[in-house]
């Protein structure tokens, strides 16, 4: 396949990327390196700096032979996005559609986007593990502009014949987390206290859960749906482990020293249902967390 990865600087769009280039595909590769990194991109992928928020016809990049996209570019995180709602809408939905418009008009085959389950939002216990029929109720800008994206994937779909589908990630992990910055997950954030020998900060009791799922399923979840035999006409698939951990575990495997601060706005729990994922691309994830940890704090010298 030729590929284009937006995004693909990132953590995730950067192993995408490798797996690809792995795979024997061409890949190019648009980031505008705000948050993804020039060393992550692979040297055999072709890259453009590039902000999707831009006026494509502005550009000179020439995506006709591309057969897919996969769309992983945004400003991501759910507290940031509640202190600059304006910025996040930019690159998250705008940008978005910058992209679709793009793929409408280049003809590519297939549109993989890469969406949340932020857009779930706060679930009662007795209503886990969320399906992709579940009730959704966003409670932050970024989980709306994941929502909207979803809803502009469907749409394209339906007026332009043109094949979306809709990954919803749970908890990403893994190697090239962001480690610095203020978009940082809960594991990057406590590896970075431990590192400056500061107590771990838990917002709220700790007892908020977490499907946590490692970056390699992620990958091969995004392959899946671009190889699929399947029309994909906007579907929504969640990509989760099917488990699930609570803050206060994570910090008992990182460390043990900690503080409580005032909680924020956040789910109390994630727990993702795989069935849909299983059943269309033979989704099975292959690594747990707390496998993978101990790696993690080698690496890290924790």
């Amino acid at each position: 396949m030729n590929c284009l990865v937006t995004g693909g600087a990132g953590f995730i769009g950067s192993n995408l990327v490798d797996k690809l280039i792995e795979d024997g595909h061409r890949v190019l590769v648009l980031d505008d390196l705000s948050t993804g990194k020039e060393e992550n991109i692979n040297e055999k992928a072709d890259f453009v700096k590039w902000d999707i928020t831009k006026d494509w016809n502005e550009s000179s990049i020439t995506i006709e032979e591309i057969d897919v996209i996969f769309h992983m570019a945004a400003n991501p995180r759910v507290q940031p996005s509640i202190d600059n709602p304006i910025e996040f809408h930019n690159a998250n939905v705008n940008g978005m559609l910058n992209m679709l418009v793009a793929a409408k008009d280049a003809g590519i085959k297939r549109f993989v986007f890469s969406s949340s389950s932020a857009i779930y939002g706060d679930v009662e216990e007795k209503d886990l593990p969320t399906s992709e029929l579940s009730k959704i109720n966003p409670i932050s800008p970024y989980a709306l502009h994941k929502l909207i994206g979803e809803q502009y994937c469907k749409l394209f779909s339906k007026l332009y014949d043109m094949e979306t589908v809709c990954l919803r990630y749970f908890n990403v992990y893994g190697d090239r987390m962001n480690l610095e910055g203020a978009y940082k997950l809960v594991i990057p954030i406590f590896t970075e206290q431990i590192l400056n020998g500061e107590p771990m900060t838990i917002n709220g009791d700790g007892e908020q859960k977490r499907d946590f799922v490692h970056v390699d399923d992620v990958v091969q979840a995004n392959i899946s749906a671009a190889t699929s035999d399947n029309k994909f006409k906007g579907e929504i698939i969640n990509i989760g482990s099917g488990d699930n951990r609570s803050v206060n575990q994570i910090a008992d495997m990182l460390g043990k020293e900690r503080v409580h601060l005032d909680p924020v706005i956040e789910p109390k729990a994630t727990l993702a249902n795989n069935k849909k994922a299983r059943d269309i691309l033979n989704f099975s994830p292959s690594k747990n967390i707390e496998d993978w940890i101990p790696s993690w704090k080698k690496e890290m010298g924790l």
